[in-house]
């Protein structure tokens, strides 16, 4: 059996980010100069500081990732957002085969909230 344990981001400021993803609900395990290792449930993100390798290279970088995740109530996450000033651009939408709540974070990269529940 595999199990998916987590994925690592380049970021260019870890001050910035940090506050960012613990804002979408994960927590902060380790932090080891300019590496900060993040947990939501039993997944992890790693957040490598990585300066402005990262904006010369953004427009590139964000066309390959996107960070996902599931979410019980996607107009209940949106509202919680909005009142904790979390940048969201607009409601879940509904693509066809999936319902979805998607913003960026601090370096532009996609993170996206997708139903938990299966069409």
């Amino acid at each position: 059996m595999i199990t998916f344990a987590g994925m690592s981001l380049p970021v260019t400021d870890l001050d910035r980010s940090v506050p960012f993803y613990e804002s979408l609900g994960f927590t902060t395990e380790i932090r080891n100069g300019r590496f900060v290792l993040l947990r939501l449930e039993t997944a992890t993100l790693g957040l490598l500081e990585l300066g402005a390798v990262v904006e010369r290279e953004a427009d590139r970088l964000r066309q390959f990732v996107q960070v996902e995740l599931l979410a019980d109530d996607l107009d209940e996450l949106y509202a919680d957002f909005v009142a904790r000033g979390v940048p969201v651009p607009g409601p879940p939408r509904d693509r066809g085969f999936e319902r979805q709540l998607q913003l960026r974070d601090p370096d532009g990269f996609t993170v996206e909230f997708a139903d938990r529940s299966p069409r």
